[in-house]
C-alpha cells in the first residue's frame, strides 16, 4: 500500500466528544470512523486488522474441530417466544423492528435460539454427536450505556460457538477444548500474559462460567487475581466459600480492573429442550442434546489491544495483528536516487511477501515520524538522502527506542525473520 493513495488522514487531536482512550487513538491514526454513541465504521488500517484478529480466532476454531457457518441477523419472533427470550422483561436490550407486510423482526443479539432450531434438521442419532458450529455475526444490542469506545457498542462483530454433545461427561471434554483454545488465541493477539482465566457465575446452567478477562486501567469490570496461580475471580462471585473451593486466599489476591475479551459457558438443556433439539442415544431413548456457547467480540479484543500496549506517542500492534508488518519512510528530497532506492526496496518486500505501507508522500520528517508512531506498525524502515548515501537503511522496531543503520541484506534477514 502506497500511503500517497490511501485516502484516510490522521489526526493531532481525537474528537471531543470520545472520552475512550481506544477510540481516540483509533480515529486519530484513521482506523475506524465513530457514526454515532456506541457505533464504529472499520476503515481500511481498522479492518485489516479486524481481519487479522478474525483469522486468528478462525484458526483456533478450525483447529479443535469447528465448523462455520453464517446465520442471519434478522430473527423470527416465533423461535424466541418459544424460548421465553422476545419478552423484553427478560431481554431488555433488543432491538426489534416491524416488516411492511405485517408482524415483527428482531436484530439478533446472541444466536442460541436460531442455531438449535437450524440443528434440528441435522442431529437426529448419538453418531450425529459430538459438534462444534461457529460463525463470525453482526450482533445488537441496545446498551444503556455506550461510552467505552469500541469495548462496548450497540452494533458489533461476534464469533460465537456453539458445542452440541450427548451428556455434560462429553460436553465437559468439548468446554475443556475451547478453554485452551481461547487460551491460544489471546497469546497469538498479543495479550496472553495480561488475560486471565476468570471464574464467574454460572447463573442457572452452571456452578461457575469462564471469562478470559484482561487487566487494564479501561476494564469496566472488577476482579481478584492470584498472579503466581493466573487465575482470577470475578467480584460478583467473591465469597469465603467459592475461594475455599477454588484452593484461593483472599489476601493472596489483587483487586484489578479488566476488560472481558471472551466467555464461555455451560447452558445444559436450557434451549435444546423447549425447542425440541433431541437424539436417539445407543438404546433408542430420546434425549435432549446438552449444549454449551463460546463467545469472542474480535473488535473488543482489538480494542483492548489498544488499551493495553499503546503507549503516549500512539499504537503499539503486535506482529501478528498489525495491518501491515513494516512502515518503509522515504525521506527523498530532490535527490532521485533516494526515492530510486525506497521504491527498489519497497518491490524486494513485496517480493519476500512481506506486508508493507510506503510513507512515499511530500511531507516534513517530523510529520512522517508522528504518524509512524501513532499508526503502530512494527518495524519502520527510513530511506534518506544521508542513509542512502551510506548505502544503509535506519533500522527500528515500534516497541523499542533505539534505532540501527544496516545494509539491505541484514534489514531484508532481520524483517523476513521477525
Amino acid at each position: 500500500m502506497l500511503q500517497s493513495e490511501l485516502f484516510t488522514k490522521t489526526r493531532k487531536e481525537g474528537p471531543k466528544d470520545e472520552v475512550a482512550r481506544n477510540a481516540q487513538l483509533l480515529i486519530r491514526a484513521g482506523y475506524i470512523h465513530k457514526e454515532m454513541a456506541g457505533v464504529y465504521s472499520f476503515l481500511p488500517l481498522g479492518l485489516r486488522v479486524l481481519n487479522k484478529i478474525v483469522g486468528i480466532i478462525r484458526e483456533e476454531m478450525n483447529a479443535i474441530g469447528g465448523q462455520e457457518l453464517f446465520l442471519t441477523a434478522l430473527q423470527d419472533p416465533a423461535v424466541w417466544k418459544t424460548s421465553g427470550r422476545w419478552s423484553e422483561q427478560v431481554v431488555d436490550n433488543w432491538f426489534k423492528t416491524e416488516i411492511k407486510t405485517g408482524g415483527a423482526a428482531g436484530l439478533g443479539f446472541t444466536h442460541e435460539e436460531p442455531i438449535v432450531r437450524l440443528m434440528k434438521d441435522h442431529i437426529h442419532s448419538y453418531r450425529d454427536l459430538p459438534k462444534f458450529i461457529y460463525q463470525f455475526q453482526t450482533k445488537f444490542r441496545n446498551e444503556e450505556r455506550a461510552k467505552s469506545g469500541i469495548l462496548r457498542t450497540r452494533e458489533f462483530l461476534m464469533k460465537d460457538l456453539y458445542s452440541f454433545a450427548r451428556d455434560e461427561k462429553e460436553h465437559a471434554k468439548l468446554y475443556e477444548k475451547v478453554k485452551s483454545a481461547y487460551s491460544r488465541i489471546f497469546n497469538r493477539a498479543g495479550v496472553g500474559r495480561r488475560t486471565f482465566l476468570t471464574f464467574a457465575s454460572g447463573g442457572s446452567f452452571s456452578k461457575y462460567s469462564h471469562e478470559f478477562q484482561t487487566v487494564c486501567d479501561a476494564g469496566e469490570d472488577t476482579i481478584y487475581l492470584d498472579e503466581k496461580k493466573e487465575i482470577a475471580v470475578n467480584k460478583e462471585v467473591l465469597a469465603p466459600e467459592v475461594l475455599k473451593e477454588l484452593g484461593l486466599k483472599r489476601e493472596g489476591l489483587t483487586e484489578k480492573k479488566a476488560v472481558e475479551v471472551g466467555n464461555i459457558f455451560s447452558q445444559g438443556i436450557r434451549f435444546s429442550e423447549p425447542l425440541g433439539l433431541t437424539f436417539k442415544d445407543e438404546a433408542g431413548t430420546e434425549k435432549p442434546v446438552v449444549m454449551g456457547a463460546y463467545g469472542i467480540g474480535p473488535g473488543r479484543l482489538l480494542g483492548a489491544i489498544v488499551e493495553l500496549l499503546a503507549d503516549k506517542a500512539g499504537l503499539v500492534w503486535p506482529a501478528s495483528v498489525a495491518p501491515f508488518q513494516v512502515h518503509l519512510v522515504s525521506l527523498a528530497s530532490e535527490n532521485g536516487e533516494t526515492k530510486s532506492s525506497a521504491d527498489a526496496l519497497y518491490k524486494k518486500l513485496l517480493d519476500k511477501g512481506v506486508e508493507t505501507l510506503y510513507d512515499d508522500r511530500d511531507l516534513r520528517v517530523g510529520e512522517k515520524f508522528a504518524d509512524d508512531d501513532l499508526l503502530g506498525l512494527p518495524i519502520r524502515l527510513v530511506v534518506s538522502d544521508k542513509t542512502a548515501k551510506a548505502g544503509k537503511i535506519e533500522f527500528k522496531r515500534r516497541i523499542e527506542d533505539k534505532s540501527e543503520l544496516l545494509s539491505e541484506a541484514e534489514v531484508m534477514e532481520r524483517v523476513v525473520s521477525l
